[in-house]
């Protein structure tokens, strides 16, 4: 289970304190595919974030006693100020591989960034960050139960998403999923339950089909 427990998560504006959610308490099971639903702006890819630890709480906390793998996608979690072939670097690292060498090469070739790749992640635009973020997870067996994944359908080209689709394909036999995607389509294709965002906090339904039919009753007009 993934544990929300009196979760906050606001910004700081000029009229005051902007709640993207607010004393969120909830268990999300880890034996299940979840799709993320909510309109645009509602804060689906800061709650990946949040799982993911690319981003923290202002209150409470989230925690689980799976692995749970950084976001992949379009926002990520790479640090800015190193290049890829640094993060790559790091992150091989910290897992415990010795023979980065190998590593970096299997992702530089995998993202096709060319001499990007050795730039600060600063500079990148969000699909080449995607494409590193997605590589990096992807491309190593790396022994996470759950993957975080933002918008995978909008990364790279048509050849790009059908190799990473094939990767994600490979893995879904090992691993579940918790998935944010503008295509309800896509989400079908993955996910079987479904976590819905409503006034900045989170429904669990245990089927994807009743998650989606509640998100159109509320949203879609």
């Amino acid at each position: 289970m993934i544990h929300f427990e009196h979760l906050d998560k606001y910004y700081k504006t000029k009229k005051g304190r902007h709640y993207v959610f607010k004393d969120v308490n909830i268990s999300l099971p880890t034996d299940r595919n979840i799709a993320i639903l909510g309109p645009n702006g509602v804060g689906k890819s800061t709650l990946i974030r949040l799982m993911g630890g690319a981003d923290m709480p202002s209150r409470g906390r989230i925690h689980s006693q799976k692995n749970i793998s950084w976001p992949l996608g379009l926002q990520g979690g790479l640090q800015g100020s190193m290049s890829a072939r640094e993060n790559v670097r790091f992150v091989a690292r910290i897992h415990g591989y010795n023979n980065t060498k190998a590593i970096e090469q299997q992702v530089e070739e995998f993202a096709e960034i060319g001499r990007f790749f050795d730039e600060p992640v600063k500079n990148y635009s969000s699909g080449m960050r995607a494409r590193i973020t997605f590589g990096l997870t992807m491309g190593f067996d790396f022994d996470f139960d759950v993957l975080l994944i933002d918008e995978l359908g909008a990364v790279g080209d048509a050849n790009f998403r059908k190799k990473s689709e094939k990767l994600l394909l490979d893995k879904y036999e090992k691993t579940k999923l918790i998935m944010v995607n503008h295509s309800i389509r896509g989400l079908k294709k993955y996910c079987d339950a479904g976590v819905l965002i409503h006034e900045q906090n989170l429904i669990f339904f245990d089927s994807l089909g009743e998650a989606i039919k509640k998100y159109r009753d509320i949203y879609v007009k």
